[in-house]
C-alpha cells in the first residue's frame, strides 16, 4: 500500500510540474464576453466591461442599460463583483474531486458554460479550471471578475432562465429556514 501512494504522489507531483510549465509557454485562454442567454435572446457583456465597473463602480455599455433597466445599484453590483472568498488552493481542488463537490460543479454547470457547450463533459473542467487558475492569480482568493479573468473560454454562457429556477429555489429555502428559526417552537428548545 505505501508503494502505490508514492507512486501516486510522484505521479500527482509529475503532473503538476508538467502543467506548470506548459502553462507559462501557452497563453492563458480568459472569457472576454458573458452572454445572457435565454431561448433565442442572447446579449453578450465584455467581461472588460464587468471589470470596469468592479473597479470604478461605473458601468458601461450594455451593462449600464442592463443595471438601469433592471433597477440595480452599480455599487452594489460592483461590491459583489470584488467581493472575495478566501479558499485555500489545495483544499478546494481537492473538495471539487469529491463526489459531493462533483455534484455541486454538475448543478452549476446547467447554468454557467462555455458558449452552446452545455455538455458536462466540457462545462464540468471548464468550472474547475476557473476556480483554480482563479485561486492561483488571487493567492487563495476568488472573486467573480478572478473567476471570469480565469474562465477557459472565450464566451461564458449564463442560462438564464435556469439562474431564475436557482434563484426562485433558494428565496424558498430562505424563507424556509427564516420560517423554522422565527417559529414559536422555539419556546420549546
Amino acid at each position: 500500500m505505501p508503494r502505490r501512494s508514492s507512486r501516486q504522489s510522484i505521479l500527482a507531483f509529475g503532473a503538476a510540474i508538467g502543467l506548470s510549465i506548459s502553462s507559462t509557454f501557452q497563453p492563458a485562454n480568459a472569457a472576454k464576453d458573458v452572454a445572457l442567454v435565454s431561448g433565442a435572446f442572447r446579449r453578450s457583456i465584455p467581461v472588460s466591461d464587468l471589470a470596469y465597473l468592479a473597479e470604478t463602480n461605473k458601468a458601461r455599455g450594455f451593462l449600464s442599460d442592463l443595471l438601469r433597466l433592471g433597477k440595480q445599484d452599480p455599487k452594489q453590483v460592483a461590491k459583489l463583483l470584488n467581493q472575495k472568498l478566501e479558499l485555500p488552493l489545495v483544499l478546494t481542488s481537492r473538495l471539487m474531486s469529491t463526489r459531493i463537490g462533483d455534484v455541486i460543479i454538475r448543478r452549476v454547470a446547467t447554468i454557467i458554460y462555455p458558449l452552446k457547450v452545455p455538455d458536462p463533459s466540457v462545462s464540468v473542467p471548464a468550472i474547475r479550471a476557473g476556480v483554480i487558475n482563479g485561486l492561483q492569480k488571487e493567492d487563495g482568493g476568488l472573486s467573480l471578475i478572478t473567476f471570469l479573468e480565469a474562465y477557459p473560454a472565450n464566451v461564458m454562457e449564463v442560462n438564464l432562465p435556469a439562474l431564475l429556477s436557482l434563484i426562485e429555489k433558494a428565496e424558498s429555502i430562505a424563507d424556509l429556514v427564516k420560517f423554522f428559526s422565527d417559529s414559536p417552537l422555539d419556546g420549546l428548545k
